[in-house]
């Protein structure tokens, strides 16, 4: 993770043999090697084709096992049994556990070993979830850049060839014996510049099947994920060949974040939806198919996360992601870093809307989606997932555009258990969901303090959505300084305490020195009012509960600018900076 994709190349399709490879007698007694494991038991072989069908949908035990250097050294405390029961009860019925090994080798050439220690530890994990019946991937994660980077200057393919070998080889061994719930995945995001590259990673993948077959056990029955260049959709479809002389079902795995701008927050981007937009998902997801026709897909990553996308947008992107890839039959693995959707100390879920449409839409289900600015040349933004109320104003009737999809919104229960009453609270026309003056005031009034004052659950006839509108009562937040030296600050972020006005949360930053010059990505000019100059989400800036931040990076680009800039916050609602932000100035 992360990985973008885009369609701009097609290419013809690949051959397909391995992929079609179909076992379904059930082996049983004992399957051994020479060299490799022994297991007793038996080993239900499964197709790719019907594993992948019963992977979807999916989720990622992200920033755990494969964390940097060791499992909890990351945002994440090592993890426990119950955390994929919580998954398994919200409808996912896979989960894709990423592990990093560069940390836990214990030889060296050309006899590399994996700490024992450490193999189980991922043996453990993986019986956590195949307990629960859950299908479980098992892959190599971040070792792919940092030994296993094959674009690196002056990198060394034997020695990388020669230890990813001895790396698959020993994690089949350990696994040798695991049913046929248990995928391996060869490599995660592996990058990649152009064939050559493309060509050695074809390579890895073959290694991957010889060693895991060498191991022994049922490994050669096992399903495989293959991947392409970087797990991107397009350098797959143009590079990827299968390797041959292995009898592996399998199935490619890609990921998909994309477009960049919106998953990432960058340069002001908080808003999607429109045809193009859609449009543009399933085109990128028709060209993998297409170049791969007869071979099972697994869209292995892919995100849009509560943390830093608007809701309304948000609930458009995962609507027409999930109905897109379920159309193409591909299984559908949502990424997850416990930041994003799954509070793992809490057991719930940050949104659990985008669940409900993940576990339960196919290509064919019509969600009521909010409705919000789609219009990349808008100066303001609005969004049907609040309703907005001004510190200080007067309370009005406030009316949300809605996208029924053929269904008839049936209640509205809010924060209390109570049902709004249609008629007194709420009414629909056309639509438009209209909420009185007469309901809000019960809520809000010019002198409420600002914040989330309650949550409005919809519910519809039809569909797998029930999305919560905010009733929000909002004014300008405060700074509590507004200027630094940036060089007495530099070497590390610098968070500034704030007092929030509505929402916690930044909607986007822009960085303008005070010569009219755009801090960064000048470029940017060319984009719509709310994104020109406007900064990165976690590159330039981020917050917590208590603080707005400019990171280190942004700092020492004020610094090697040598031009005092000044930092516009901006929240939700977005009116371009015209009330609702707050400046805080990098002098130099």
């Amino acid at each position: 993770m992360p990985a973008t994709s885009s369609s701009t190349t097609t290419t013809t399709t690949v051959s397909t043999t391995l992929a079609t490879t179909t076992k379904t007698t059930v082996q049983s007694t004992t399957t051994s090697t020479s060299t490799g494991s022994s297991c007793t038991g038996t080993f239900s072989a499964i197709s790719a084709s019907n594993y992948v069908a019963k992977l979807h949908p999916g989720w990622n035990l992200g920033n755990t096992l494969d964390a940097v250097p060791d499992e909890g050294s990351w945002n994440n405390a090592p993890v426990v049994a119950s955390t994929f029961k919580t998954v398994q009860d919200a409808g996912f019925n896979s989960v894709r556990i990423p592990v990093t090994y560069a940390y836990h080798f214990t030889g060296s050439s050309p006899d590399w070993t994996v700490n024992p220690d450490w193999l189980q530890r991922v043996s453990d994990v993986v019986d956590m979830a195949t307990s629960l019946g859950l299908y479980t991937i098992v892959n190599v994660h971040h070792d792919s850049w940092v030994w296993a980077d094959v674009t690196a200057s002056g990198a060394n393919l034997t020695m990388i060839e020669e230890k990813f070998y001895r790396l698959w080889y020993q994690i089949g061994t350990k696994l040798a014996c695991k049913s046929s719930l248990v995928a391996f995945e060869s490599i995660n995001e592996p990058p990649c510049n152009d064939a050559t590259d493309a060509a050695e990673i074809n390579k890895l993948n073959k290694i991957f099947l010889q060693a895991i077959n060498d191991a022994g056990g049922f490994n050669s029955q096992r399903v495989v994920n293959l991947v392409g260049g970087g797990q991107d959709s397009v350098k797959t479809s143009e590079w990827f060949e299968a390797p041959s002389g292995f009898s592996n079902p399998y199935a490619i795995q890609f990921h998909y974040y994309s477009p960049y701008d919106f998953i990432f927050s960058a340069w002001g981007k908080t808003i999607w939806g429109s045809d193009s937009d859609k449009a543009t998902v399933l085109s990128d997801f028709q060209l993998i198919r297409n170049n791969f026709s007869d071979v099972p897909i697994i869209l292995g990553e892919y995100d849009a996360s509560p943390t830093n996308t608007e809701p309304a947008a948000r609930w458009k992107y995962v609507d027409q992601l999930i109905r897109s890839a379920t159309g193409l039959n591909f299984a559908c693995i949502l990424w997850d870093n416990g930041l994003d959707h799954l509070d793992r100390d809490a057991a719930s879920w940050r949104d659990p809307n985008s669940i409900s449409m993940i576990t339960k839409s196919t290509a064919n289900t019509a969600n009521s989606l909010p409705g919000s600015t789609e219009d990349a040349s808008a100066t303001t933004q609005s969004s049907s997932a609040y309703i907005f109320h001004q510190y200080g104003t007067d309370v009005t009737a406030q009316t949300l555009p809605f996208i029924f999809n053929g269904n008839k919104l049936t209640s509205i229960q809010d924060s209390s258990g109570s049902t709004l009453v249609s008629g007194t609270d709420y009414s629909v026309s056309g639509s438009n969901i209209i909420f009185t003056a007469s309901y809000l005031s019960k809520h809000v009034s010019a002198t409420t303090s600002p914040g989330v004052i309650a949550n409005l659950t919809l519910k519809f006839s039809g569909g797998n959505s029930s999305p919560v509108v905010q009733l929000v009562q909002w004014k300008t937040p405060t700074l509590s300084s507004k200027t630094a030296v940036a060089s007495s600050v530099s070497g590390s972020d610098l968070s500034i305490p704030i007092t929030w006005g509505g929402l916690k949360t930044v909607a986007a930053v822009k960085a303008l020195t005070t010569t009219g010059t755009y801090l960064v990505d000048d470029w940017t000019v060319y984009l719509g009012p709310i994104q020109q100059a406007r900064a990165t989400y976690s590159s330039q800036y981020n917050w917590d509960s208590s603080n707005v931040i400019i990171t280190s990076s942004a700092i020492n680009s004020v610094i090697s600018a040598g031009a005092t800039t000044v930092f516009t916050f901006e929240f939700y609602p977005r009116d371009n900076g015209a009330v609702n932000a707050v400046n805080f100035t990098l002098t130099v």
